[in-house]
């Protein structure tokens, strides 16, 4: 006994211990590195998605923002579209458009230079309590743009109210591409400018402001992240001097830090609908696990006093209560183990013990249950088998009709009769065919029909012209018993799935012919009603017993057991029936009258 006590006290203090160290070590060292791989592989995984949802935005800018305003809510990273310039798309709400007056170096003089402003000031500027971001930006103002072209594009860098207004603190400037000229020529050209202009040469133009659009509402929100807008133009000055991969698909992820919080960067290079190459710029932050990994440190150093106090508690517990239990318990799951369920453990507590205990006995009497419900499932199984069977027969059943009708075509043509309808009759045979195809596959798609995820698909069609289409097609087994058959068919229109409606007068009309004595007579009727139209089909000769009226709709019941497939049919036909009836939602019924039965079905007119 108290080998058992001393063994549960030592494994629990171990595996308590361990697990708190485990814990501790795995969330501080290797949970920030599994948060920033999880993070990237969901972002990664979203950035598909948004990219194929931005093209079926198209060239709708209201739809691209609510993309990225989208994305944001459900995945808290950044995200934009960048056309092959690495410029936002869809910026008419932010711009600033100048015709230019006369330039330096250049030919640019009458051009109209569009530049999106969220490259040279902040939206927020807009709405502070100074005067506009310069006073000099308005409308009908002369303003002097200093630049470089790249690749025969004129890039903006600085702008201002003159020549001297450009290195004032009064000017715009687009400081990420400033900032990659002077790195550049740093890095690359320190030693000789000149090649760097040869490369690429400055442009100075002068023009005035002809239009100003600043965004209004939740249109600033897009460029109101300061942060966010410096890294596409970070990204753009990159993509423009040549330091950024443009190859197709995803690129790596890049880190970037600032105020010492860490962010993801991620770039995929797409196309839009014309073909012409984008990118998808996305920036989340993890600045959410490091502070949890800051509490977490803390937090832990009461978890381990705690979990100390808990194991001495344990296992004063476990050398109390617990090594008599367990013992019994281990007797009994053994006897359990032996197939032998005869004897239950006492509950005695409604503790853990208790519990137990309880869990133990549940489980023997169910493990005794499922023994027992074994045997009887494979008593089912020999059933299941039956029923497989009798579906193969409702298959020859339902396949039966438009067989006899392409026999029937085929005989007429191999006769040579009526030859002037040769083309009807091939066309007749190919209908039939087409059902078939149909047909098996309804057979197929039953259990959908039962599961409620198959759609009708509805449209509106010529009830009665449905009913004398399926009258011609089976004419020859009116004729073969000799029955009389009377219609009243008015013309309505009604809404439904024409072709599943036609399978269910064709099954209430074979149903009604298999059971009509011979030289009795079937009656077809349409009568309409306030929004709808009943079709009634009755034979006479022949009733159901009252007993038998609800269950002729279930699957594979057959009214009269003794009949051959060949005349008793297997049920399926009825069933499939039921089920397209109850998918149109309308009443539908089967009743006795005084020398026969009559089968009925709803269908809404159309409006």
């Amino acid at each position: 006994m108290k080998s058992i006590v001393l063994k549960l006290f030592l494994l629990t203090t171990m595996v308590c211990l361990l697990t708190v160290a485990i814990i501790f070590v795995g969330q501080t060292v290797f949970f920030k590195q599994f948060y920033a791989h999880q993070k990237i592989q969901d972002v990664q995984s979203a950035i598909q998605a948004y990219v194929e949802d931005e093209r079926k935005a198209g060239d709708n800018p209201q739809a691209l923002a609510e993309l990225e305003q989208d994305f944001y809510r459900q995945h808290n990273t950044w995200i934009a579209t960048l056309d092959a310039q690495g410029r936002l798309k869809f910026t008419d709400d932010f711009l600033m458009e100048i015709r230019l007056d006369q330039a330096e170096g250049f030919d640019l003089a009458d051009a109209v230079l569009t530049i999106p402003l969220y490259s040279v000031m902040n939206a927020e500027d807009f709405y502070s309590d100074r005067p506009f971001p310069q006073p000099w930006v308005q409308e009908g103002e002369e303003i002097t743009i200093e630049g470089i072209m790249i690749h025969g594009q004129p890039i903006p860098q600085r702008m201002g109210r003159d020549v001297s207004n450009l290195r004032s603190e009064n000017r715009l400037e687009n400081s990420q591409m400033v900032n990659k000229e002077f790195e550049i020529l740093h890095n690359r050209y320190h030693s000789n400018g000149t090649k760097y202009r040869e490369a690429y040469p400055g442009f100075l133009v002068q023009g005035t402001i002809t239009q100003l659009r600043t965004p209004e509402g939740a249109a600033a929100a897009r460029y109101a992240n300061r942060l966010f807008m410096d890294r596409i133009l970070a990204f753009q000055a990159d993509l423009l001097y040549g330091d950024f991969d443009p190859s197709p698909g995803p690129h790596p992820v890049m880190d970037f830090s600032e105020n010492q919080v860490n962010y993801k960067i991620f770039v995929e290079r797409s196309q839009d609908g014309d073909g012409n190459a984008e990118y998808v710029f996305a920036m989340t932050s993890l600045q959410p696990v490091n502070e949890a990994v800051g509490m977490l440190e803390q937090y832990y150093v009461y978890v381990i006093i705690a979990t100390i106090l808990l194991v001495m508690l344990v296992s004063f517990y476990y050398s109390r209560r617990i090594s008599r239990p367990l013992l019994r318990m281990n007797r009994v799951t053994r006897q359990m183990a032996g197939l032998d369920f005869s004897e239950d453990l006492p509950i005695t507590s409604k503790d853990e013990i208790g519990s137990l205990s309880r869990s133990i006995n549940e489980l023997s009497g169910r493990l005794h249950a499922h023994i027992l419900r074994l045997e009887e499932d494979i008593e089912k199984e020999k059933q299941l088998e039956r029923t497989r069977k009798e579906f193969i027969s409702s298959v020859s059943h339902e396949l039966k009709t438009p067989l006899s009708v392409i026999q029937s075509c085929l005989a007429i043509l191999k006769d040579g009769i009526a030859p002037h309808k040769r083309d009807y009759y091939f066309q007749a045979m190919e209908d039939e065919v087409r059902r078939m195809d149909m047909l098996i596959a309804d057979m197929l798609e039953l259990a959908k029909y039962e599961s409620g995820t198959y759609k009708m698909n509805m449209d509106s069609f010529s009830i009665d012209a449905v009913i004398e289409r399926t009258c011609v097609k089976l004419a020859d087994e009116l004729a073969a018993k000799q029955l009389h058959l009377y219609t009243s068919l008015p013309p309505v229109e009604v809404m439904g799935n024409e072709l599943r409606i036609e399978q269910v007068i064709v099954n209430f009309l074979t149903n009604a012919i298999r059971y009509t004595p011979e030289q009795q007579a079937i009656h077809i009727t349409i009568s309409e009603e306030t929004d709808s139209a009943r079709i009634s089909i009755e034979n006479k000769g022949a009733r159901i017993p009252d007993e038998q009226l609800e269950r002729i709709w279930d699957r594979f019941y057959r009214g009269e057991q003794s009949r051959g497939r060949a005349t008793g049919g297997t049920g399926l036909g009825l069933a499939i029936s039921k089920k397209i009836l109850e998918m149109h939602g309308v009443p539908y019924g089967a009743v006795n009258t005084d020398d026969g039965v009559l089968f009925y079905f709803h269908l809404r007119t159309k409006t």
